[in-house]
């Protein structure tokens, strides 16, 4: 959702929303310890290769995709005062 959508939505909505970020938050943190240990793994097992890469950039779009939109919520919550 972009900053437009957020502040259209009603204070119970916006709420709701937030709940759904703290499961996504904790859902993409399992996620991302899952690559890493499959990039520990493979560079434990073999060495550095293209199918060691792969997990990595994975955790790296889910590590920035997630940041962006938890700090629009976060500040349309403190200007509404709910948190």
């Amino acid at each position: 959702m972009n900053q437009n959508e957020l502040a259209q939505l009603t204070d119970e909505e916006l709420l709701q929303e937030a709940k759904k970020m703290k499961s996504a938050k904790i859902m993409n943190a399992a996620l991302i310890g899952f690559l890493i240990g499959v990039i520990f793994y493979s560079v434990m097992k073999s060495s550095f290769g293209f199918l060691t890469l792969i997990p990595l950039f994975f955790a790296y779009k889910l590590i920035n995709n997630s940041k962006y939109n938890n700090q629009e919520l976060e500040n349309l919550l403190k200007e509404r005062n709910l948190r």
